[in-house]
């Protein structure tokens, strides 16, 4: 499909942004920000719609430039010690209709110079959420480890925190208790800089967005959201 490009100039910009985070910059780069980064990421957004809604029809490429799938170059400063105030990498979260906030399962992209990759899942689901994707996977322990088998760590790796011990009222000795005492269920793919500047990136995004598929499928279900 032919697609808009990733530019370098992407990557460029948030480089000088990490030696430079600060909000005169900032200023003084907007129009940069805006041309380089802001608005390529929202045309991939936007053309990421159709074969999104080819995986699935409950999940939103939005491309606002507020509110939508991008998420803001502003850093939330109020509880951290690092008080620069720009993020150094961009994101965008094609998150479930029925979901307000990354809390809910999904498809990431992270874009950050030397440091990329592609994403599905859901990120720290509260005590009830996490409750119900426990509960599904010692319901149907045979899917969730042919959805997470072989061919599904040829592209992904689970990743996110776990408990220390395992979660009350789960038995320490389940087969699966390694998944049972996770906190986060999500998978990444690692992608390059080389690769998300390429012409085809888009096709290779949509690619691995197909992958995770069945594994956003079993979550869904698990939250009780339609995929």
């Amino acid at each position: 499909m032919t697609a808009p490009a990733i530019p370098p100039a992407l990557f460029d910009f948030l480089r000088e942004l990490k030696e430079n985070n600060d909000r005169a910059w900032f200023e003084a780069n907007r129009a940069r920000y805006i041309g380089d980064v802001r608005d390529p990421m929202l045309d991939f957004i936007a053309a990421f719609g159709e074969p999104l809604a080819a995986i699935s029809p409950h999940f939103r490429a939005d491309p606002r430039a507020n509110g939508g799938s991008l998420f803001r170059i502003y850093r939330d400063t109020r509880f951290s010690r690092d008080k620069t105030p720009y993020k150094t990498n961009v994101g965008a979260h094609f998150r479930h209709a029925a979901g307000r906030d990354a809390h809910a399962p999904g498809f990431y992209l992270h874009l950050e110079p030397g440091r990329c990759f592609a994403g599905c899942g859901i990120w720290r689901p509260g005590g009830e959420a996490v409750g119900h994707i426990r509960d599904a996977i010692v319901a149907r322990p045979r899917v969730w480890k042919r959805i997470t088998g072989a061919s599904f760590c040829e592209t992904f790796a689970l990743m996110g925190e776990s408990l220390k011990r395992p979660p009350r009222g789960y038995d320490a000795d389940h087969p699966l208790i390694g998944d049972l005492k996770r906190k986060d269920f999500i998978a990444r793919a690692e992608v390059s800089e080389a690769d998300a500047v390429a012409p085809n990136f888009l096709d290779r995004f949509a690619g691995i967005a197909r992958s995770g598929g069945p594994f956003v499928r079993f979550l869904s279900e698990a939250l009780r959201v339609p995929f």
